[in-house]
């Protein structure tokens, strides 16, 4: 996935000349490799390594975009960008609304976020319903190397501001992806698999422990219809209860919190459209409402695994 995105912000910066990228250690390939050679192809102009400061980053980045270009601002890591929540919520997510689109924050706000290797509670959040609830941004958090390609070339060239979670745990996975990579448009979910049984909804890491529990349960006659978000705002709302009108039964997972996660967004939503008889069974599966440990036993007692995902599924089937 890292290379995929990668690649995606490269095939950007090639086409437009407006691209460019600004963060902490961008110009020595970010944190992850997610800029490796970028400074050598694109010059210092527009691959910018910052001072550390969050806010001065974000700051920077909105003033760039108000002048006509589309910065990539870099957070480093998500738990970061707390120091930047004055930029982001009250000037870039307002800028266009409040001076009647005569100036545009295009940005894209890269996060990387949730549990990675042991990373402790300042390191690890998934807070992606935070921004859900704010007006006048993008919400992205992609589950697969394509998606996230997809998605990133998308929101660069989005003339909204996008903010965009890049899932720290998949940054491993492989998959194949499109060469030249093609827009993804927000608000569409990817059909993992197909099932009659439960509709289950995730997004992000989740995905991945999702589609292996669904893939087991198969054997035992329980097939899931799954479908992964991709982006949590916009989401395809129309996709889920089209599942439901079969399925009857649903299950959202998500690594974030439980309590006041997007999944009882998710709940209210599809409740509120179908009616609260229509459904057999509703059920919501997130991490405990506790900070993410740096000891990596309690960490692992904490994490959406397949296991819980495949007890909550033969448990939302069996109503």
């Amino acid at each position: 996935m890292i290379e995929a995105l990668r690649r995606a912000a490269e095939q950007e910066m090639l086409r437009d000349p407006r691209v460019w990228v600004l963060g902490e250690d961008v110009a020595r390939g970010g944190l992850f490799g997610q800029y490796r050679g970028f400074l050598e192809r694109f010059g210092p102009e527009r691959v910018v390594s910052t001072p550390i400061s969050e806010s001065t980053i974000m700051g920077a980045g909105l003033g760039a975009a108000l002048v006509g270009t589309r910065p990539i601002i870099e957070m480093r890591i998500f738990d970061f960008a707390m120091c930047a929540m004055d930029e982001l919520v009250n000037q870039i997510a307002k800028v266009r609304y409040m001076f009647g689109g005569q100036g545009r924050a295009s940005v894209v706000v890269r996060m990387p976020h949730g549990i990675w290797r042991n990373s402790a509670a300042q390191h690890s959040q998934m807070l992606e319903a935070w921004f859900a609830h704010l007006p006048g941004v993008v919400v992205v958090a992609p589950s697969t190397p394509a998606d996230a390609a997809g998605l990133l070339v998308a929101a660069i060239r989005s003339d909204d501001p996008v903010l965009f979670f890049d899932p720290k745990d998949l940054f491993g996975e492989t998959g194949e992806v499109a060469d030249p990579i093609g827009p993804i448009p927000f608000g569409t979910a990817r059909r993992v698999r197909h099932g009659e049984a439960v509709t289950v909804v995730t997004w992000s890491a989740a995905a991945r422990e999702v589609a292996r529990a669904a893939e087991a349960l198969a054997s035992e006659g329980i097939e899931a219809d799954v479908l992964d978000l991709r982006t949590i705002w916009p989401w395809d709302e129309e996709a889920v209860v089209a599942s439901l009108a079969r399925t009857r039964r649903l299950l959202v997972v998500h690594e974030a919190v439980e309590v006041g996660g997007f999944g009882a967004e998710v709940v209210a939503r599809v409740v509120s459209r179908l009616g609260p008889g229509a459904l057999r069974a509703v059920r919501r599966l997130g991490a405990p409402r506790v900070p993410v440990p740096f000891s990596p036993p309690l960490e692992a007692a904490l994490r959406v695994t397949e296991e819980k995902v495949a007890a909550a599924l033969r448990a939302v089937a069996a109503v």
